[in-house]
């Protein structure tokens, strides 16, 4: 909601893109940033400040690209939630049932 409102803010005084593709092109140079924290061979050397930086860049920038394709990027996250705990659900009863069969 604060991302959605601070770009709608920036919009209204003007500092917006032209249009969906450079949004995109944004997300993906973003992508390519977060990919990038994680291209090292001591995977202790990560630097989590940097890499959680460059994850709210994604989020950031997913949410603008939401706003310009008229999808609410709340919305969206809610059903996929909700989808994901039926989907789990299912996979748990599945289990139970397969362990009350094996007794």
């Amino acid at each position: 909601v604060k991302a959605s409102r601070i770009q709608e803010k920036a919009r209204g005084v003007g500092f917006d893109w032209e249009d969906k593709n450079q949004v995109w092109e944004k997300v993906e140079e973003e992508l390519q940033e977060f990919k990038a924290e994680f291209n090292v061979v001591d995977h202790t050397a990560i630097d989590i400040d940097k890499a959680e930086s460059e994850f709210g860049d994604v989020l950031f920038s997913l949410i603008n690209y939401a706003r310009f394709i008229n999808i609410n990027p709340e919305n969206a996250l809610e059903k996929t939630n909700k989808k994901f705990i039926k989907r789990f659900q299912y996979l748990e009863e599945k289990a139970k049932e397969k362990s009350k069969t094996k007794s």
